[in-house]
């Protein structure tokens, strides 16, 4: 009977150490870096960026974007300035914003006048992906491809809720074999 208790707490716990990682990883914060490689043009060499966003709105199918109301935050340093997703061109008005095909990411659409752009095609603004353009005009309809970006999905970190139900199912294990180490020494004696 003691062991179809202690089996119980321990199938408990472990679900629900369980239950909560399923949950976290259900809709979490993806997180990326992402690097500029230039390779012609005045300003060779390669810039670094990071961008973070909610994944809870994809479905991993066709065509899909996120976009600062979803939470997509950008960091990245070109030329000595860090910009931000505030210091996009279109800021509010739907960009920048990261593009996604089938659950694929394609790219950032990124344009800060006068100095770049991320995307994959100049005339096509709400299109995320990985050419990097410089001498871009103030519409953000002209500009030189100079180079290409490479993106890298960071490793996430376990949510601290999961972590406590790990520890807890496995503090329980732990309590649970002591406690038959005891009473098999007491039988023996």
């Amino acid at each position: 009977m003691k062991k179809r208790y202690q089996l119980a707490i321990a199938a408990v716990a472990v679900g629900f150490s369980s239950g909560c990682a399923i949950s976290a990883a259900h809709a979490e914060v993806i997180n990326y870096t992402f690097t500029a490689d230039v390779t012609s043009g005045i300003h060779v060499g390669q810039y670094h960026g990071f961008f973070s966003y909610d994944d809870s709105t994809l479905t991993g199918k066709g065509s899909e974007s996120i976009g600062v109301s979803q939470g997509l935050s950008i960091l990245f340093n070109y030329l000595g300035t860090t910009y931000t997703e505030k210091s996009d061109t279109g800021y509010g008005l739907g960009v920048p914003l990261l593009s996604f095909d089938n659950g694929s990411l394609l790219g950032l659409n990124y344009l800060v006048h006068n100095q770049f752009y991320i995307a994959d095609h100049i005339n096509e603004p709400y299109t995320g992906g990985a050419k990097f353009y410089n001498n871009v005009s103030d519409n953000g309809e002209s500009g030189t491809q100079v180079g290409t970006v490479s993106y890298f999905q960071s490793q996430p970190i376990p949510e601290p809720l999961s972590i406590v139900g790990t520890i807890f199912a496995t503090s329980i294990g732990l309590l649970s074999k002591k406690r038959q180490q005891v009473e098999s020494i007491k039988v023996k004696a």
